[in-house]
């Protein structure tokens, strides 16, 4: 089996989704979120758009650790610098997933926070967690925008907003 091939067919498959549902981003609604326990809508997008960068990170380390790794999420303002972000991850993504061996996939990969193991599996394991984080929040996104009467592009099929596939 190639899960290489596969996973590059899977990040193929719902960027280009995501990217329709970036494309339909409301401008000057950043701010919004349906709970007080609920992301705002740019921080939340934003994320969808950076867990796209994932596999680059994971095929090049053995974790991530929060509080001592220097990662910080990004803090973007525009439908521009969202779409942005999501292609230059994605093709860094791709690249990562490109130049990687079927066997690095068995390799681990950990979640950190201050040295404490969060989460831990192996690199195929985390490559698969980053795509159902993205179908998650994009659900989260969709949710978001109906909310507000943004009509939904179509995702695993039609919307009620859009019949087409």
């Amino acid at each position: 089996m190639d899960t290489l091939s596969q996973f590059k067919d899977e990040f193929e498959t719902e960027y280009q989704t995501t990217r329709k549902f970036f494309e339909a981003y409301p401008e000057g609604k950043n701010d919004y979120a349906p709970h007080e326990k609920s992301m705002k809508l740019m921080p939340l997008a934003t994320h969808i758009s950076e867990i796209f960068g994932w596999p680059d990170t994971m095929m090049k380390t053995s974790e991530l650790d929060f509080a001592t790794g220097g990662f910080q999420p990004k803090h973007l303002s525009t439908k521009e610098d969202l779409l942005n972000t999501l292609d230059d991850n994605f093709k860094s993504a791709k690249d990562a997933l490109e130049n990687a061996k079927e066997e690095n996939l068995n390799d681990t990969w950990a979640l950190k926070n201050n040295g404490h193991e969060v989460a831990k599996w192996t690199k195929y394991g985390s490559i698969r967690h980053s795509l159902n984080q993205i179908t998650h929040h994009r659900a989260q996104l969709g949710v978001y925008y109906r909310l507000n009467d943004i009509p939904l592009p179509g995702s695993y099929g039609p919307s009620a907003d859009n019949q087409g596939f």
